[in-house]
């Protein structure tokens, strides 16, 4: 497995699945229209070696396939993410636990001195030490995604800070907004863990909190920093945990934050809770700019990095982008979990074009008349699946992941008056059409048959199926009709 982010690159290199652009490009938007382009074509990864005169190569779309993120994760497909998860999830044994104590138990139970995170006294994200006045954030190859963005942006930042209370590390991927050479914008939206640990340092009085941007580490802890893991579980150990080996970390030289040892870059500083400003607007990956909102600052004490570092970025917009390839691997990793929360559940897909919260397909063995609706409960109180906007129900013999399939069976399985249940709660930040700022509708629907006991006065149909002996007739008979065995 890559011990930092340079040797996965030079393992792409050897396989062919990296492409050097020596050209000079701009920071502003010009990244992005190349990256959209390569993910659109499933093209290879990019490495910028001159984005406005600086010296530091920018790496882009490392994400951008299922292929990609699966060479970075060191798997074959996504189902082998399922298959580690289920694996590690069939530990426990505890139906009535919830999402963070079924995965807390199941690390419990491995050895954990092979996956734990491993304290090291030096590091080559150490190699050089600047004070801001040296080095800013200005200096950095930041870009501008898209035209009407508010400025240059960290878009691949883990960010990582510690719950004040019990000093338990957080590591998420958030916007960065850089505002000037010291000072930056910190988009952690509600819910996250690095916004709940603002909540919890205000809560105690505390005005600042210690903060390290990491840009560019190992692909595996990159992916990890994005995974919707529940509270003060450590991203660290998931990334020890699919790597096979611990993540090695070093102590900051100006803050009490520890970051992985091989990381490019890191950015050492404190969030003032107490001087929020406007952060935005930004192209999202809703496919819509998210508006003004104010966040906390961000304010540099101290760069270090490699002697030669990688810049790494990640482009999102209109979907399909990177994101939707990151997230539908951490949607396989946890689906064993939530289907020990809930046994009832079979499947399930987040599709690109719902962006995460904006809808999620359930496959379900049905039993009993209100088992869907009931399944719909249990996802909007489990983590962050609560922000999922629509739930649409299906059987467990219909595919989830072919949205034709599912599109016909909600066409012809719901009466609108009957199948359609409307809610309300928590929404998502970047969720721009609910009525209110992170509070708006919720709506499900159940499209599977319906059986004895559901609210239905009519009998429900019988399913058209063609007969086996005529399927088996035909088989035999095909290249008799003229057909070549590539029609069959």
């Amino acid at each position: 497995m890559f011990e930092d982010l340079r040797e996965y690159i030079e393992w792409l290199q050897s396989f062919n699945k990296l492409h050097k652009i020596n050209k000079k490009v701009s920071s502003d938007c010009e990244i992005t229209e190349i990256v959209t382009r390569m993910i659109e074509k499933n093209g290879p990864t990019l490495l910028f070696e001159n984005v406005d005169n600086n010296n530091i190569p920018v790496i882009a779309n490392l994400f951008g396939s299922e292929e990609k993120v699966c060479d970075a994760l060191g798997v074959e497909n996504f189902e082998d993410l399922y298959s580690k998860s289920e694996n590690l999830i069939s530990l426990v044994d505890k139906e009535n636990s919830s999402l963070k104590e079924k995965i807390d138990s199941a690390f419990s139970l491995l050895k954990l001195s092979k996956i734990l995170p491993k304290l090291v006294k030096k590091a080559p994200c150490q190699e050089m030490v600047f004070n801001p006045d040296e080095y800013s954030l200005t200096n950095l190859p930041a870009i501008k995604t898209w035209p009407m963005d508010a400025g240059k942006y960290l878009t691949s930042a883990m960010v990582i800070s510690k719950n004040p209370i019990n000093d338990k590390r957080n590591v998420g991927i958030y916007r960065v907004q850089i505002i000037d050479g010291t000072s930056a914008i910190v988009h952690w939206q509600s819910y996250k863990g690095g916004s709940q640990n603002e909540i919890n340092a205000k809560d105690l009085g505390i005005s600042t909190i210690p903060v390290a941007l990491v840009i560019g580490c190992d692909p595996v802890s990159m992916w990890a920093a994005s995974a919707p893991l529940p509270p003060d579980i450590d991203e660290f150990i998931l990334a020890g945990f699919i790597r096979s080996k611990s993540v090695k970390l070093v102590k900051c030289k100006s803050i009490p934050i520890e970051v992985p040892a091989h990381s490019e870059i890191i950015l050492e500083g404190e969030v003032d809770l107490n001087d929020y400003r406007d952060e935005g607007p930004f192209g999202d990956h809703t496919g819509y700019y998210s508006p003004k909102a104010k966040y906390p600052t961000f304010k540099l004490k101290k760069i270090t990095m490699k002697k030669k570092p990688l810049f790494p970025v990640i482009t999102v917009g209109k979907p399909v982008k990177e994101d939707y390839f990151l997230g539908k691997a951490s949607e396989r990793l946890m689906l064993p979990a939530l289907k020990k929360i809930s046994s009832e559940i079979i499947d399930i897909n987040m599709p690109a074009e719902g962006i995460f919260h904006n809808f999620i397909i359930v496959a379900i063995k049905k039993k009993y008349p209100g088992q869907a609706k009931k399944v719909m409960h249990t996802i909007w109180g489990t983590g962050l699946l609560a922000l999922t906007k629509i739930i649409i129900v299906v059987d467990d013999w219909v595919n989830v992941q072919d949205l034709s399939e599912v599109s016909w069976r909600v066409g012809v399985n719901i009466d609108p008056q009957r199948d359609v249940l409307l809610s309300e709660g928590p929404s998502d930040d970047l969720d721009h059409a609910s009525e209110f700022y992170r509070y708006g509708g919720k709506m499900g629907i159940d499209g599977t048959d319906k059986i004895k006991g559901d609210p239905r006065s009519r009998e429900w149909p019988q399913e058209i199926e063609m007969d086996n002996d005529v399927i088996n007739l035909v088989d035999k008979n095909w290249e008799k009709y003229g057909f070549n065995e590539s029609l069959k």
